[in-house]
């Protein structure tokens, strides 16, 4: 249960700061959480995490309020590289790095069976008489 999000126009390290506020979460805490961000990649975000909980609804029949949040990647994609004219006849580099962004999701209620703990063992002491 995963969504991916190919060359968005936000650098990785900006993105990875808002992907730090939904890791380990809920599902829709996370998209509580992303709705009233006031960052352009916690929009961004915001689509991935919806589509990934779409993606586990309609393909593995999962509730959404079962699901967590298993792990957000960002990595970087591809570098855009300009020149800038400045004095002298010299040129600035500018360089703009898109990034990818993978979420992943688990079943956050997980059924685990019950462990039956050994029974302790009780020896009764037998008590031996002698005969005089």
């Amino acid at each position: 249960m995963k969504a991916k999000l190919s060359n968005a126009n936000i650098s990785p390290k900006k993105m990875n700061l808002v992907a730090g506020l939904v890791r380990k979460a809920s599902v829709v805490d996370a998209l509580n959480t992303l709705k009233f961000a006031n960052k352009k990649a916690a929009k961004v975000l915001y689509k991935v995490v919806a589509s990934a909980m779409s993606n586990a609804e309609n393909n593995f029949g999962q509730k959404r309020e079962e699901l967590m949040i298993e792990e957000v990647k960002v990595t970087k994609g591809q570098t855009l590289k300009r020149f800038i004219p400045v004095s002298r006849g010299r040129a600035h580099p500018l360089v703009h790095v898109y990034s990818h962004v993978i979420v992943m999701l688990k079943a956050g209620i997980e059924i685990q069976k019950p462990v039956k703990k050994a029974a302790k063992k009780t020896e009764a002491v037998k008590k031996t008489t002698k005969k005089s």
